[in-house]
């Protein structure tokens, strides 16, 4: 009896490793789940171009652009260039999928304010939607690099900044004669826009919407949905059906006002499509919305796609393979138990010699632990948290002193995960594994970006080795080697490390505390 339980154990294990076996390969699998990703344009065919040999690009983006200290564009921003002011022409909808640090900001803002550059009257013309805050103050930051070498305008709209500052620089009072938007309790004067591009998070875009009079999407030709998997994973109130519906209605007045006016002239009219995909094709007369949605690890779920209503889209990518590493990124692991993980961690911050670094943990909780564990070590660098649960001035003083060299570690929660650029961070460590290989993906995203060099570490426990491997694997990234720490580098903190652990005891209790006595005064 006992033998056969053995044999039915054995069974069960030699199964779930098919089942695993299985599902890595068709994670990997080259074979697009929707027709229009069987065709895609590989960005790894071209090469960097020389901004004085980029077609039609404006003199004045190019010496924008210069400054910026760029003297060529990356292939994701070469083969998005001639998908739209190219001859693509903007034909067509854009799906990105690049990895991170290749340039995909750049290569929808470029085209974007290049097309833009002729209008006349200022309105929100493009909108730009991010997931969070500091990712959209730093697209922000590059539009307004290239922006207003063509006279154009770029507004932001977060939260945890004040909705009236934000309606005061977006909307502007003038008289009726020159308005766009009028607004009815306001005798003679008009509401009119002050930006020509919006970069928003969706919460605060909804505000705006709902409540913000003079605020208006009627004009809108660009949308762009940046980290597109986790916009669409995410209700966020709604914004994407909203910013549809809106921009749906006012393509349905037009082709209602068009199909009057031509009844009334001819007595009849061909048919016009209502989807809003018709709108900016050839021989119309009103241009349709044109939507670029990008992200370095790209669902290919057809009903999350399927809500982003894409007229023909393409496909941009880097390759066959859903989830890209950056290509000059080195990756390792250190072995160790759980217990000793922290010890592990100072070791190798020490190895480092206070190299810019990221340290990943899974959530905020964490990440204030190991952050104020940490600190209680004489460490011959700086160390700082950087977690979501922060105000946004902390956040953003935190990250400046980052990115300026004063602060050396950050320990972060996944809020950095996405999109962030830092320049010169030549190291992250992980010091939870994530349980995804998207999240790995986007940590390892924060080093090795723009074509340099970046390593990413992993402490791993004696469990985590096997279900690790299978998970880069699922990156087409079949080696990790072990990192080395010198000798006795371990034991050098292992004296301090109980008097470390009390005070992040009595920290802890002390905020517990603190927060039962608020609860209770509330």
């Amino acid at each position: 009896m006992v033998e056969i339980e053995k044999k039915d154990e054995k069974k069960k294990r030699i199964n779930k490793r098919k089942r695993t076996n299985n599902s890595i390969r068709s994670n990997n699998s080259s074979v697009p789940v929707l027709p229009w990703m069987r065709d895609p344009v590989d960005v790894t065919e071209f090469e960097n171009c020389s901004l004085d040999l980029v077609p039609f690009l404006d003199p004045r983006l190019e010496e924008a652009l210069q400054r910026m200290g760029f003297s060529s564009l990356f292939p994701v921003q070469v083969a998005v260039w001639q998908e739209t002011i190219g001859p693509g022409a903007f034909e067509r909808d854009l799906c990105i999928n690049s990895p991170t640090g290749t340039g995909k900001t750049l290569a929808y803002a470029l085209p974007i304010v290049q097309k833009l550059s002729t209008r006349v009257v200022k309105c929100i013309r493009a909108l730009v939607v991010l997931p969070t805050r500091d990712l959209a103050l730093q697209v922000k930051e590059v539009f307004a690099a290239i922006a207003p070498a063509v006279g154009l305008s770029v507004g932001l709209s977060v939260g945890q900044s004040s909705i009236e500052d934000e309606i005061s620089e977006l909307i502007k009072r003038t008289r009726l004669e020159a308005g766009i938007c009028y607004d009815p309790e306001d005798h003679g004067v008009s509401l009119q826009s002050s930006v020509d591009i919006l970069v928003a998070t969706p919460g605060r875009l909804m505000d705006h919407i709902n409540h913000t009079k003079g605020f208006t999407l009627e004009h809108l030709c660009y949308l762009v949905v940046d980290e597109t998997d986790r916009l669409l994973r995410e209700a966020y109130q709604s914004w994407l059906p909203t910013v549809l519906r809106l921009t749906q209605t006012n393509e349905d007045d037009i082709f209602s006002h068009a199909r009057t006016f031509a009844h009334s002239m001819i007595g009849s009219l061909k048919t016009i499509r209502k989807s809003g995909v018709e709108r900016g094709c050839k021989g119309k007369s009103s241009p349709r919305i044109v939507k670029m949605v990008l992200s370095a690890t790209l669902t290919r779920d057809p009903s999350k796609l399927s809500q982003l209503d894409l007229y023909h889209p393409l496909l941009l990518t880097t390759g066959p393979q859903r989830y890209q590493l950056p290509e000059k990124l080195e990756s390792y692991k250190l072995i160790c138990k759980s217990k000793d993980k922290p010890l592990h961690l100072l070791a190798l911050l020490q190895d480092l010699k206070g190299e810019k670094c990221i340290v990943f943990l899974s959530s905020v909780d964490k990440a204030q632990r190991l952050s104020t564990l940490l600190n209680s070590f004489e460490l011959p660098f700086k160390i700082k948290l950087y977690s979501g649960l922060q105000h946004q001035s902390v956040r953003s003083k935190t990250l400046r002193a980052f990115r300026e060299g004063e602060t050396q570690v950050l320990v972060a929660s996944d809020a950095m995960t996405r999109g962030m650029d830092v320049e010169g961070v030549r190291t992250v460590i992980n010091y939870d594994v994530p349980a995804f290989i998207k999240t790995y993906v986007h940590r390892a995203g924060r080093t090795a970006r723009a074509g340099q060099a970046g390593r990413c570490f992993s402490l791993l426990g004696r469990r985590e080795v096997i279900p690790f491997k299978n998970l880069l694997q699922k990156a087409d990234r079949n080696t990790c080697s072990v990192y080395p720490l010198p000798d006795g580098l371990i034991e050098s903190f292992r004296t301090h490390y109980p008097a470390a652990l009390a005070k992040l005891k009595e920290y802890m209790e002390s905020k517990t505390s603190g927060q039962r006595k608020r609860s209770l005064k509330s």
